[in-house]
């Protein structure tokens, strides 16, 4: 029997790239979110070269999240791999004029959920003395840009509890590493913007930004790495991407 990798936000973007590359490496699927037909869909795909376990769940609902894990058939419950990468931004107004419930749905996906997820993996883990939590944070959990406010602060968050984490779990074999990535071309600026496709496409205009793809080879390169290597962080972006100035006002 194959490792057992479980992939939140597994209908899009990071997670279903992930799924897909474990998938074709022999890994098997434990495929959790919110869109069904997605994820049966992924199933359908990816079934004929591994075994896949579809869990239809929104991680922001507490009581779902710890009973579907529960009540995983025993032969799944051995989890090796969780990949939190269910997240999302929303708007990108500035903090006076954002909207609230944004704000708290953010909370609510990138921070609760998360918690969420791994509180209801860990002590099998520990249990075992055997597994990995890999967290998908962003730069902007440690760069600020304008309108990234909550995003941001939400993702500061995933950092520093991936740090936590790890010094909670000091002296068990099980490992943590945040993955940081920047400019990426997903799904993520489509629902930033509320479905708002050309202004979405405008965020990659003339430039070469990540793939899905290149971040699943990345959480694949890092829970691949010998047992008693840990990856703390690991920050990602495009070549067309870097660091600006900071911003000085200057009155008229």
């Amino acid at each position: 029997m194959g490792a057992t990798i479980l992939i939140t936000g597994a209908t899009s973007g990071f997670g279903r790239a992930a799924a897909r590359l474990f998938g074709r490496s022999g890994w098997r699927l434990l495929l959790a979110g919110r869109r069904t037909d997605r994820l049966l869909e992924l199933a359908a795909d990816l079934g004929g070269v591994t075994s896949v376990l579809t869990i239809p769940l929104d991680v922001r609902d507490r009581a779902a999240v710890f009973d579907r894990i529960e009540r995983l058939p025993a032969d799944w419950r051995d989890i090796d791999v969780l990949v939190n990468s269910a997240g999302l931004a929303l708007g990108l107004e500035p903090a006076d004029r954002a909207d609230l419930e944004d704000w708290e749905t953010m909370v609510d996906t990138n921070v609760k959920g998360l918690l969420y997820v791994t509180r209801a993996v860990l002590p099998g883990m520990r249990a075992r003395n055997r597994g990995h939590v890999v967290n998908i944070g962003s730069i902007a959990g440690a760069w600020p840009y304008p309108g990234g406010n909550a995003y941001g602060a939400t993702k500061a968050f995933v950092a520093h509890f991936s740090r936590n984490l790890r010094a909670d779990l000091g002296g068990t074999a099980v490992r943590v590493t945040n993955i940081e990535p920047g400019l990426a071309e997903t799904e993520f600026s489509l629902v930033r913007f509320h479905g708002d496709a050309e202004r979405a496409a405008a965020v990659y205009q003339n430039t070469t930004p990540l793939s899905g793809e290149d971040i699943a080879a990345i959480i694949h390169w890092v829970v691949t790495r010998p047992a008693h290597v840990n990856v703390n962080s690991l920050e990602v972006m495009p070549v067309c991407q870097t660091w600006g100035p900071l911003a000085i006002h200057r009155a008229s």
